[in-house]
């Protein structure tokens, strides 16, 4: 794994906790926050899985 996936997966946890706190709380402004890094760490783990794909296609 490179540095874009691994940081893509960890924002897509921490998206995830966000989100359950929020709606444990009742707080839907951590709950969109939440939603918002998911899909965020999922476009960036898309991004690193693209970049190894072109490195491993390099050799």
């Amino acid at each position: 794994m490179n540095r874009d996936q691994l940081k893509g997966v960890a924002q897509q946890v921490r998206g995830k906790v966000n989100e359950v706190v929020g709606k444990a709380t009742g707080n839907r402004r951590q709950q969109l926050k939440g939603d918002l890094q998911q899909a965020t760490g999922t476009a960036r783990k898309a991004y690193g899985d693209g970049k190894a794909k072109i490195r491993k296609l390099g050799r």
